[in-house]
Parts: structure tokens; sequence; C-alpha cells
């Protein structure tokens, strides 16, 4: 490994026999896991040969051997659909949103609840900001429905109309990662707060007697603490970015919104199989898990070359 600036190269261990033996009960706790993974993620891959395929509820109980080969045809198809630039537009930007306004809001709330002094107070604040993300995106978008709707309870209050959740739009992006953000920052702020937990509480305390303000021992002790698992968890979500889920997208929308809503996700299940085209809804499925995984690891190799922790 290479040395970096204030740490000591470690010499990476080598995987032999007896270091297998020793670790036997560890594997043997860890293969169930592992069977797991293999039966419910990896063997499902087979169905990518789908994406390869014509497959309708017609053929779609015939061997793959005699299904009829389709090529690329299916990736063909969905580029040249009308809503794909659309789509991958939408994906897009509620994906980047969603991460930048994601990822502030939870460092954020994680430095403040990270300050708070009286561990009652903490725990309780913390207790009722990730309960949100234990409830049904249909209660979420019931609400947010009265809320922003026309006649909702913003236009009663203000006597006004926002039209926030009914204007055919890029502003509805806003809406949603805004009610995302409220449902999710309490979840997400607990790896971040963990991180905190791991600093040495002992840099605070000659940052105090140096005169440091509590500005400054946040920017300069508690966030460049945490820059590793910034790092690992902007990685993640980058490998994620097309993976935007359809649910909260679908319960949030309108008609006079959809084009404005319909994600990558959306658009795979409205043309695979509510066209009843599966080779399609597969194609398209394949696409984004394909750039999902670029993306990951593009972002992995640009976090080693500027001397962050890489993800693998």
């Amino acid at each position: 490994m290479k040395k970096q600036q204030g740490a000591v190269a470690v010499k990476k261990k080598k995987i032999t026999p007896q270091t297998l033996w020793r670790q036997r009960y560890l594997l043997l706790m860890s293969l169930p896991f592992v069977v797991w993974v293999i039966i419910f993620k990896y063997i499902p891959l087979w169905g990518w040969t789908m994406a390869f395929q014509e497959v309708k509820p017609a053929t779609f109980s015939l061997p793959i051997w005699e299904r009829t080969f389709a090529g690329f045809k299916n990736f063909t198809k969905a580029f040249h659909d009308r809503l794909f630039t659309q789509v991958m537009i939408n994906t897009l930007g509620t994906s980047i949103l969603d991460i930048v306004v994601g990822t502030v809001s939870a460092i954020g709330f994680a430095v403040l609840l990270n300050e708070l002094k009286f561990q009652r107070t903490k725990k309780l604040s913390q207790t009722i900001s990730y309960l949100p993300h234990f409830v049904s995106w249909v209660i979420i978008a019931s609400i947010a429905k009265n809320i922003f709707n026309d006649g909702g309870v913003i236009d009663t209050l203000f006597n006004t109309r926002f039209h926030l959740m009914s204007t055919n739009s890029p502003l509805i992006w806003v809406v949603i990662v805004v009610i995302n953000c409220w449902k999710e920052v309490g979840w997400n702020a607990i790896i971040y707060l963990s991180a905190m937990a791991g600093i040495d509480t002992g840099l605070y305390e000659a940052a105090e007697m140096d005169g440091a303000s509590r500005f400054q021992r946040i920017w300069h002790i508690t966030l460049p603490g945490i820059r590793p698992t910034i790092v690992v968890m902007t990685i993640m979500s980058i490998g994620s970015i097309l993976g935007v889920g359809m649910e909260r997208q679908m319960l949030l929308s309108n008609p006079l919104v959809q084009d404005h809503t319909m994600v990558l996700s959306w658009f795979s299940y409205t043309r695979g199989i509510g066209s009843s085209d599966y080779g399609l809804g597969t194609a398209i499925g394949v696409f984004q898990s394909v750039i999902g995984i670029t993306l990951l690891l593009i972002a992995n190799k640009i976090a080693g070359k500027i001397g962050e922790d890489k993800l693998i």
C-alpha cells in the first residue's frame, strides 16, 4: 500500500490455508448469507437473457432456446422510444438533487445532533427524526398531496395557489426531493453519527484549549474525521443514480406532471409489464444496471486517484 500523509504503511496479509482454518467458524457463520446472495441476487441474472429475446405473454412459458432471438432489438426500441430522453432527464435530475440535498442535509443534521450536550434531548430528536423512514410512501404521498395540491393546506393558509404538484415543469423534482429528504434525513444521519462517535475526543479538547470556536472545531475536526464515510456513501449513491424508485414517483405524481416524474424504473415497468413486452422491460433494466455499475467503478476510481478511501 502507498503511504499516505500522516499514516503508516500497512502490509497486506496473504490469505493462506492456515488463515482460512483459523477463521473457519467465521466462514461457516457467513455461509448462509453467501448462499442467500447467490440464490436471490446472482441466479436471477439468468433472466437477463430475455433482454435479447422476443418475450411476450404467449411465449413466456417457453424454454429459453425456443424463444425468438432478437439481438439488440429491444435496446434499440427502448432508446428510440419517444419518452426515453425525457425519462433519462427526469431520472438524472431527480437523482442528482437527491444526492446533493440528501447528503448535505444528513451531514448537517448529524453535526447538529452531535453538538447537542443533553443526551436525552439528542436521543429524543434522533428517534423522532428517523421514524418517517418506516412510514409507507402511500401515507407520505397522501399527506403531501393534502398539503401541496391545489386547495390544500398551503393554499388555504396563504390564500393563494402555488401549484407545486400540478405544474408541468421540473419544479416537481424539487417537491419530490424535499419530501424524500424529510422522510430519510434522520435515517441517513445515523451512519454519519456513528462515524463522528469514532473521532478522538482529545482532538476537540486540544482545539478548545487553543481557543477554537465550535464552528472551527466542526470544520477542522468533525468534517475531516467523517470524510472517508462521506466519500464511500457518495460513491454508493452515484452507483444507484439511475435506480430512483418508481414508488414515490408514481404516488406523488398525477397526469399533469407525469412527463416530469416518470423515471427509468417506472418506464421499464410501463413498457415491460404494462405493455406485455417482457423483453423490452428487461432490456431497460439491464441498461440501468450496467450504467449503474459503470458509474460506481468510475466514482470509485476517481476517489482513489484523489487519495480518498475507495469502496472496492
